[in-house]
């Protein structure tokens, strides 16, 4: 069964299949959800390949980007990134109290760097995943390399 984040996720993910077209080749439909727990991407375009990740929010204003964002596995992340790669990132805001109403920001992987990635803590023991650590994107540091799409 799925969570509310997890369902909130899918929600995101559909919105940019359905809105757009592949952002490296253009074409239309081509788009689609990889499998769950791939690491460091959502989407993948079944024609050229291009793979991008998606951040899905609810917000209070659609308009104005949160501070930070809730990201991933840190380690999957660092390693990547310490070999120069980098995914292009979908940023989805959604009313909270309209869940209709929406918009969506873009971060190209080329205008990506370290410092856009805070490592969190990680997990205290109690916790059911112990140990795992987690990342938070810094909403102030990428702010002026985002694209509104929409």
């Amino acid at each position: 069964m799925a969570t509310e984040k997890q369902k909130l996720g899918d929600r995101g993910e559909s919105l940019i299949i359905k809105n757009f077209s592949c952002l490296k080749c253009k074409r239309s439909g081509t788009l689609k959800p990889l499998i769950k727990n791939f690491k460091c991407a959502d989407i993948i375009c079944d024609f050229c390949g291009y793979l991008a990740q998606v951040k899905t929010n609810k917000v209070k204003d659609i308009n104005v980007f949160p501070k930070s964002v809730l990201g991933a596995a840190w380690l999957p992340q660092k390693e990547r990134m310490d070999a120069g790669i980098y995914f292009s990132i979908f940023f989805v805001l959604i009313d909270k109290s309209n869940s209709k109403k929406f918009s969506i920001f873009y971060l190209p992987a080329e205008l990506q760097n370290e410092k856009m990635f805070v490592k969190r803590n990680p997990l205290k023991e109690t916790a059911r995943r112990a140990g795992w650590q987690g990342y938070l994107l810094n909403g102030e540091e990428i702010f002026s390399n985002l694209v509104k799409l929409k």
